[in-house]
């Protein structure tokens, strides 16, 4: 016999003794579902606090008077 079908003959009883109907995921099954739930409360509060905080509208291109160019690299002035 290989050890992979010795292994399974040992392994097969055990399984049997499980009663499929009272496998549960426990408390900690509970635990971790919560904690990841609220994780992810978290993160799409954060989320949308930070997509309220952002302007969707786009501010007009300035546009320089026509016969008035500056020259290349120059600063415009503060006024502008």
């Amino acid at each position: 016999m290989s050890s992979t079908g010795l292994a399974m003959t040992h392994l097969v009883p055990l399984a049997k003794e499980l009663d499929e109907n009272k496998v549960t995921p426990g408390v900690l099954g509970f635990i971790v579902f919560a904690v990841m739930a609220a994780g992810v409360w978290l993160l799409m509060k954060s989320m949308n606090r930070h997509m309220n905080r952002v302007n969707f509208e786009e501010a007009p291109a300035p546009t320089a008077p026509a016969g008035t160019a500056s020259p290349a690299g120059a600063e415009p002035a503060k006024g502008e």
